[in-house]
């Protein structure tokens, strides 16, 4: 019997101290999409103030910012669930548009 209390005492010690820190890691890690997109869209529009950016490739990164919201609403729409292979295709395009900021951003080609 107190083999038995002792396993479940062990066992709900580790889920209590295990299970709050898997989420802690998931919400550090792991940001939502619309934060993403908001975070996308200050840095193209502090670019643009610095000067980092042109006028011409800001509006090619809104271009595909505005590609990236309508597949998302797209897939949103479409049936019901957002699914975790349509979420990480929005992920994969906002990887690939974060780069392609950076690169704008730091080619030394100014706007002044």
């Amino acid at each position: 019997m107190t083999r038995k209390l002792t396993n479940l005492f062990l066992s709900v010690a580790f889920v209590v101290t295990v299970l709050p820190a898997a989420g802690w890691a998931q919400g550090r890690y792991d940001r939502g999409i619309n934060d993403r997109q908001r975070n996308q869209q200050e840095r193209i529009r502090d670019g643009y103030r610095s000067g980092e950016l042109t006028r011409r490739e800001a509006a090619r990164i809104q271009a595909d910012q505005a590609r990236l919201r309508a597949r998302e609403a797209r897939f949103r729409h479409s049936g019901g669930e957002f699914t975790a292979r349509e979420r990480a295709r929005v992920q994969r395009g906002l990887n690939r548009s974060s780069r392609n900021i950076y690169r704008q951003k730091n080619d030394r080609q100014d706007r002044w």
